[in-house]
């Protein structure tokens, strides 16, 4: 109870801070609390300039860090907000004023367990940059090794842990009195992004992303991430190697210095289909502040705070979707959401085949290089409510860094398209991973796994029997009933199945 009039207490105190920016629509939207609305809307003195997005951003800003974070995640939001509310959102700054560097050097002696003098032979206490989590000091190590040292704010687990508690009362209370919100899945978003966030909390783990991301480019030198400082790394104090370089969306710089941007475009694209295809691993946050070119012309990554992952299937379906839209066969994209699981099976292939070719159309026949496939996908999400498609949260973000890269890649060479340069790439892992030898490579590996773990399916088959032998397991008739016919059966023969029996049958041959 206590809780609750606690969050009613501070929504009326954000409906204010909205009204004051004419940035009710979102809680309008959700028919969230419409009496507090109405009371903060006449309370409130209007500030009403720019776009709704921009100001809703403006709002947010003054709010603070979560909200700052929250409305970079509602940034790929585009089925709930629209895309220029969505695009504004995207662009709202992650720039706080900064804490002081005693505060940071404080932090770090304690996280370190060590004095400063021991760490560093110089620490530079005004940052080169500071945002809501966390600000950038560059220092030189006692080893005379230039390094970029982030600092966590000081109690921003503590106020973070306060806002999301209201996100998530916000969330729920969307979902009860709007059912039609359920699919969604507000609750689920907010619980996602707590998590992102958190781990944005725990620096170890950003640094264990950047030598991830690391390790997958190994060798390359296209794509560089610089390396971690261990030994000067903590929960919260992260250590890098400091790196230099042009800022990538600064084309008259780079061609200034003698680079070439159409060569840099085919960089960037090819880093970027190799960490959502190729790796499954995709740093979701490059934005130009943290992707530079080195004098050489490779491409320089930092921050790595957000990062996306997406497993094998996911893969498989959003390239195979990705190239029949290039191509045009939009009865193919319909089949792709429905083998995916993603658009229930009673629903029309035809219609929604019908509903990509309206979505397709418009964006396809413009001019190549202002084609937009994170705009594609923003629209396909809007109209999946008719075919009652739930969200994919691990899309959304992938959404929202095609979007950002798309972005980036028109101001480095605007005559290009990053796609159709990522095509023929997209298009040899397909065939890679989705021709027939993959197919029957896989199976085969699923069957040697089943084999392998054959022994202990037997054990507990006959431990289930004797625990029923000796009548310590009461069976429900209703579920035998189900069993038996009167429910939908578990199990289908399909292609699939067909192929592991093949690849069983030559598993067993070559064991003999």
């Amino acid at each position: 109870m206590f809780s609750s009039v606690r969050n009613i207490y501070r929504l009326f105190g954000i409906a204010r801070t909205l009204a004051r920016h004419d940035a009710l629509f979102p809680l309008e939207t959700a028919e969230i609390a419409p009496g507090l609305v109405r009371a903060a809307k006449l309370l409130a003195r209007k500030e009403t300039a720019g776009r709704p997005g921009e100001r809703l951003a403006a709002a947010l800003q003054e709010l603070g860090p979560s909200f700052i974070k929250l409305g970079q995640a509602l940034s790929t939001r585009s089925d709930f907000l629209g895309d220029e509310v969505a695009a504004d959102l995207s662009e709202l700054q992650d720039h706080l004023p900064p804490f002081s560097g005693a505060e940071a050097r404080a932090t770090i002696a304690r996280e370190l367990d060590a004095d400063m003098d021991s760490l560093f032979q110089s620490f530079d206490d005004a940052p080169i940059a500071a945002a809501s989590i966390a600000q950038v000091h560059f220092a030189v190590t006692s080893e005379a090794e230039e390094v970029a040292v982030k600092v966590l704010r000081p109690g921003i687990e503590e106020a973070f842990a306060k806002d999301f508690e209201l996100f998530q009362w916000l969330a729920g209370m969307a979902e009860r009195t709007r059912p039609e919100l359920r699919r969604l899945k507000p609750l689920e978003i907010i619980r996602t992004f707590k998590e992102t966030v958190r781990m944005e909390m725990d620096l170890r783990l950003e640094a264990a992303a950047a030598g991830e991301l690391a390790e997958n480019f190994s060798g390359d030198a296209s794509f560089r991430v610089p390396s971690v400082d261990w030994s000067r790394t903590a929960r919260r104090v992260m250590t890098l190697q400091r790196v230099g370089g042009i800022p990538i969306d600064e084309r008259q710089a780079l061609i200034d210095a003698g680079l070439q941007p159409d060569e840099i475009l085919k960089k960037s694209a090819a880093a970027f289909f190799k960490q959502v295809f190729r790796d499954g691993y995709f740093h979701a946050d490059q934005h130009p502040g943290n992707l530079f070119v080195g004098d050489d012309g490779g491409i320089i990554a930092v921050d790595f705070g957000i990062m996306g992952r997406l497993d094998k299937p996911t893969r498989r379906y959003l390239g195979e979707m990705l190239m029949n839209f290039l191509n045009r066969d939009y009865r193919r994209v319909a089949e792709i959401h429905f083998e995916a699981g993603y658009v229930p099976a009673d629903k029309s292939v035809e219609a929604f085949a019908q509903a990509c070719r309206s979505i397709a159309e418009p964006i396809l026949d413009r001019p190549q290089n202002e084609i937009s496939i994170a705009r594609l996908l923003s629209q396909l999400f809007q109209v999946t409510e008719t075919f009652e498609m739930e969200t994919q949260p691990q899309l959304l973000l992938l959404q929202k860094t095609m979007l950002v890269a798309e972005g980036v890649g028109r101001k480095i060479y605007p005559e290009a398209n990053m796609w159709f340069l990522a095509q023929p790439l997209v298009e040899s892992w397909m065939e890679d991973n989705m021709g027939p030898e993959a197919v029957i490579a896989e199976a085969v590996a699923e069957v040697a796994e089943g084999l392998r773990r054959l022994p202990k399916v037997v054990a507990d088959i006959e431990k289930s029997a004797s625990v029923i032998a000796g009548g310590g397991l009461k069976i429900d008739p209703k579920s035998v009933l189900g069993v038996m016919g009167t429910q939908k059966p578990r199990f289908q023969i399909t292609s699939r199945m067909y192929l592991l029996v093949i690849a069983a049958l030559i598993l067993i041959l070559i064991l003999i």
